[in-house]
C-alpha cells in the first residue's frame, strides 16, 4: 500500500524552525499543497503559483470562506518567479525542479527551501544530490536535511543571512 502522496512534504515541514509568515509553494496544481501548508502554518500567508490557468482556477475554486486573504493562487512561470525579493519565508517545490536562482532571489536571508518527491528518493541518490548540494551552494543556501519519506524524499535548506551570491544558473 502506497503512503499518501503529501507525506515527504509534511516530513519536510518538521525541520522548519520558526515557523514562516510567508509561504510560497510553486507549481502548486490543485492546491493540495499550498492548503496542507496553510493549515500547518495557520499564521502564515500563503501563495500557490502555476503555470496552468485551469489548476489556478481550480486551486481557488477550493479555497472557500477566507476573509483574512491568507491563501491565493497565481498563474505564472517557476522560472521567473513574480514576487518580489526577500519575499518569503519558505518555498516549496513539490514533485517539480524550481530555478534556484529565483528561489535564492524571492527567499529573505535566512528562509528556507523544501524539495519533496512524492514517488522517488532519486533526492537522496548518488550523483544526483552532489549536483544538487552544488547548485544550492552557489546560490547561498545550505542543505539541513534529507531523508526518504513515505514512497518519497525530501530535502530542506536554507539561505544564509544576506550573502547571497550573484550566480548565474
Amino acid at each position: 500500500m502506497s503512503s499518501p502522496p503529501l507525506t515527504p512534504l509534511a516530513a519536510a515541514v518538521l525541520h522548519v524552525q520558526p515557523a514562516p509568515e510567508r509561504v510560497l509553494e510553486i507549481e502548486c496544481g490543485d492546491g493540495d499543497g499550498a492548503l496542507f501548508l496553510a493549515r500547518e502554518f495557520p499564521a502564515a500567508r500563503v501563495r500557490g503559483l502555476d503555470r496552468s490557468e485551469g489548476q489556478v482556477r481550480a486551486a481557488t475554486a477550493r479555497i472557500g470562506l477566507d476573509p483574512a486573504g491568507r491563501v491565493a493562487f497565481k498563474q505564472g512561470s517557476p522560472r521567473a518567479l513574480p514576487y518580489p525579493d526577500d519575499f518569503f519565508d519558505l518555498l516549496v517545490a513539490l514533485d517539480c525542479r524550481p530555478r534556484i536562482g529565483e528561489v535564492g532571489r524571492v527567499l529573505r536571508p535566512g528562509g528556507y527551501l523544501i524539495l519533496a518527491h512524492t514517488r522517488s528518493r532519486a533526492a537522496l541518490e548518488g550523483r544526483g544530490i552532489w549536483l544538487l548540494s552544488r547548485r544550492l551552494a552557489r546560490h547561498g543556501i545550505e542543505p539541513l536535511e534529507a531523508a526518504a519519506a513515505g514512497d518519497g524524499s525530501f530535502s530542506v535548506g536554507r539561505l544564509r543571512g544576506g550573502d547571497r551570491p550573484a550566480a548565474a544558473e
